[in-house]
């Protein structure tokens, strides 16, 4: 395939939803409270009704375009829609406070502009051959990979490892109920025939990030009232200069980091932010109001969103709360993300990419003009949007199998969702053990009916070696940071 295919895939229904999915997006990033896991799992139902390109286009531009709107608040107000911009606010808001939250929205989105359209470039051209490549890893090397993704999702996540590996066992337990793919026969189900067919990942998804992170948002309080100025929205000479290097250099970080399975779009701004400590000269400290302070995160952490997406469907491997409900959505349409998607699935890769290019774009033109506008919507009382959104979720997850069941299931999650961040633990593991559980389990048993039951085969196989060793030495590490702490 050549690029021209993406040009191709740019219909008018493609220019449609990724506009509509650019604009939520960016709505939502402005938004402080809700972020792209739960709004894209309330928004879910809504794409049944698409045909699978149509679901993932949109979804997918909510995603990166909640990475936009998120630098907007961090700016203005000091408080991100979406974690990643933490670490814009940083030196964001001392230039709003100084007058200069124009030129810092604008270079935050050229930024934003420069990483996307490269990482959908690099997309394009890395997808492919990893993609043909994992199409010749046995199932024991796949259930390795599986493995080391699960294992590095719950070490790189925020908080404490120990609860995160108990979240994703238990996601991963979760994942188990329903009909056994082997025997055909209900396990796990306590006597609920709803539960034959597993655990719905609508209702999990929309309790866990949506329902939980409206209550706990409720719980701790309200926006500040005051809005900085925006001023004119343009960067001068001056600012493009000092934002160019970052900007390339913050690309290149994000990319690189967003294909490893678990690492964040935090981990990637900070590591961009860490790299121009090394290129700031001295007595510039970044902190005080530094344009590249603004760039660098920025660029990496849009890029690091749109990376992520290569391990998903070339491996099948969701690296992220918002990925898992891209890779849930696919799995709803029928199809299934890993090994053999792309060749299979040629025009809907091409009109991701190409909804990446042009979406990048039309985040921009939304962002510059709609700044002071995002800035007057800060002022309505989050209090007053949550019994819309809550009445929302309730239809929607209703309207997806008309069960009432999984209405219970959505408020348990979000009452189990609600109590995680209540302790400080966050639950991105127990998801992606959810998704990634049964196909763990299902690639180890092929590769032991292959083995005529042998479990010899995944020491013997390289990929499976290679990253059972990998996960022996992180736990290794973890062990030895324990005992140096206490």
């Amino acid at each position: 395939m050549d690029l021209s295919t993406v040009f191709q895939a740019l219909t008018a229904e493609t220019l449609t939803l990724t506009f509509v999915g650019a604009l939520v997006g960016t709505l939502i990033g402005v938004l402080p409270g809700i972020g792209p896991p739960a709004t894209i799992a309330l928004l879910l139902p809504l794409t049944f009704t698409l045909d699978p390109a149509g679901a993932i286009i949109m979804l997918a531009a909510i995603y990166y375009g909640a990475q936009y709107g998120s630098s907007t608040t961090a700016i203005l107000i000091n408080l991100p829609g979406e974690t990643s911009g933490v670490v814009t606010a940083i030196d964001g808001h001392r230039l709003a406070l100084q007058g200069r939250a124009g030129p810092a929205i604008a270079m935050a989105a050229l930024s934003s502009l420069f990483a996307g359209l490269a990482t959908a470039v690099f997309i394009w051209f890395a997808a492919v051959p990893v993609a043909q490549w994992s199409l010749t890893i046995s199932p024991a090397g796949l259930a390795g990979l599986i493995a080391l993704g699960l294992f590095a999702a719950a070490i790189i996540a925020p908080g404490r490892p120990l609860p995160a590996v108990a979240l994703m066992f238990a996601g991963a337990s979760l994942g188990l109920i329903g009909t056994d793919s082997g025997g055909g026969m209900p396990r796990f189900t306590l006597g609920f025939t709803e539960l034959r067919d597993g655990i719905g990942f609508v209702p999990l998804i929309m309790g866990l990030f949506g329902i939980a992170a409206l209550i706990r948002s409720l719980e701790t309080g309200g926006r500040p009232e005051r809005i900085a100025p925006v001023g004119w929205p343009w960067p001068s000479r001056t600012d493009l200069a000092a934002g160019a290097g970052p900007t390339v250099r913050g690309t290149v970080v994000g990319a690189v980091l967003g294909v490893i399975p678990g690492v964040s779009t935090v981990t990637a701004a900070l590591a961009a932010r860490g790299l121009e400590r090394a290129f700031r000269p001295r007595g510039a400290p970044l902190g005080e109001g530094a344009m590249e302070g603004v760039c660098a995160p920025e660029a990496a952490n849009n890029a690091s969103a749109q990376s992520a997406l290569v391990p998903l469907l070339t491996l099948g491997i969701p690296g992220n709360p918002v990925i898992a409900v891209l890779a849930g959505a696919l799995m709803i349409h029928g199809i299934a993300p890993g090994p053999g998607f792309i060749p299979a699935n040629p025009d809907l890769f091409a009109a991701l990419i190409a909804s990446m290019l042009v979406g990048n774009i039309m985040l921009v033109i939304l962002n510059l003009p709609l700044a002071g506008v995002w800035a007057a919507l800060l002022t309505i009382p989050f209090r007053k949007l949550v019994p819309v959104i809550v009445v929302l979720a309730l239809i929607g997850v209703h309207s997806v199998q008309g069960s009432m069941f999984d209405v219970w299931l959505m408020l348990a999650f979000g009452a189990f969702g609600w109590l995680l961040l209540r302790l400080e633990l966050e639950p991105t593991p127990l998801v992606l053990g959810f998704i990634l559980g049964p196909a763990l389990e299902e690639y180890l048993r092929r590769a032991l009916l292959l083995s005529r039951g042998d479990p010899s085969v995944f020491v013997t196989d390289p990929m499976s070696l290679a990253c059972l060793l990998i996960i022996a030495a992180g736990v290794g590490l973890l062990i030895v940071r324990q005992l140096r702490s206490t």
